[in-house]
């Protein structure tokens, strides 16, 4: 089974604690698919949200296939996910009575089909985030000083 990383979210880590993660799959068009595996996607302010029971990300941004003609997509359209029902229901009703928001961490091609991976996530406070920062300066020094010997 390949797997290619094509982009990841690296604010989602910094700004939320993830604590579940999911696959879906996406309804795309033709020359989004072409874009993605061009490596042109960003999710800088991408959010899930659901309506009618079904799960929707928003204000992802897939740039236009530069090869592509006239009916080229648009770059930042709300795009369907697609999940398994029990999947959905269960994120809905945590967004909907625990406060939880629901995030794109990473997207990747899988068997040649673009798969995003989202989170359930709680945002983190900024002494939360200090708190992060200073874990990983931390074990970076620890890191630095066991190589150097």
């Amino acid at each position: 089974m390949s797997v290619k990383v094509v982009s990841v979210n690296r604010r989602a880590y910094h700004e939320y604690f993830v604590e579940e993660k999911f696959e879906a799959g996406m309804v795309l068009v033709g020359t989004e698919i072409k874009s993605i595996r061009r490596g042109s996607v960003q999710f800088k302010d991408a959010y899930i949200h659901f309506v009618n029971h079904e799960a929707y990300i928003r204000d992802m941004y897939i740039a236009q296939y530069e090869f592509g003609n006239r009916n080229n997509h648009e770059e930042t359209r709300e795009r369907k996910l697609l999940m398994h029902r029990h999947e959905i229901l269960k994120l809905e009703k945590k967004v909907r009575l625990k406060g939880y928001t629901v995030i794109p961490l990473s997207m990747y091609l899988k068997e040649g089909r673009a798969k995003l991976e989202i989170g359930l996530a709680v945002g983190k406070d900024l002494h939360d985030k200090r708190e992060s920062d200073k874990e990983r300066d931390a074990k970076r020094e620890i890191a630095k000083a066991m190589k150097v010997r």
